[in-house]
């Protein structure tokens, strides 16, 4: 085939290609378990053609939904009352966006000093995160980080969660 032969081969074949429809994306999200701690996972892998969902950092609710203004400690709790708050508004968030509490593979805490206890509560933060991840409702876990701060937004909250959702297209 001479070189004007092939030049026009090629181009046919890529022509032809480009017409063809192309294939859907196959979103996944791979969770990585962590022998060593199972509450969390080691890692989670999002691959292309995955729906994400960046959540804020998301602070507790007052215990009494009639107030409207924060004014001390017991007004939101100790640490584990403010997470589980905490997850109960990132639950809802995610379910108005069509995800679940399944679908999130990334969570940074950050956890503010009880001055009740003197120190963090991460046995407190762990135990209100045990009451949403590797549970009937939903047996899977999340890749996830926390960091001791020295104040969050306002200075009766002790925990702050941000996360990242992702799901099949």
């Amino acid at each position: 085939m001479s070189g004007p032969a092939m030049i026009k081969t090629a181009l046919c074949a890529a022509i032809g290609l480009a017409l063809l429809p192309a294939a859907p994306a196959l979103a996944q999200v791979v969770k990585i378990p962590n022998t060593s701690f199972p509450l969390i996972l080691q890692g989670a892998e999002v691959k292309a053609g995955t729906d994400l969902f960046f959540l804020s950092g998301q602070l507790a609710s007052p215990i009494d939904p009639t107030k409207t203004e924060v004014k001390s400690f017991d007004d939101l709790g100790d640490t584990k009352t403010q997470t589980i708050s905490t997850l109960t508004k990132i639950k809802a968030l995610l379910e108005s966006k069509g995800y679940t509490m399944a679908d999130l593979v990334k969570m940074t805490l950050f956890i503010a000093a009880d001055p009740k206890l003197g120190k963090l509560d991460f046995a407190g933060a762990n135990a209100g995160f045990k009451q949403f991840f590797n549970t009937a409702d939903n047996p899977t876990t999340v890749a996830r980080s926390a960091f001791q701060v020295a104040a969050l937004a306002g200075p009766y909250y002790l925990i702050e969660i941000e996360g990242i959702a992702a799901k099949k297209k």
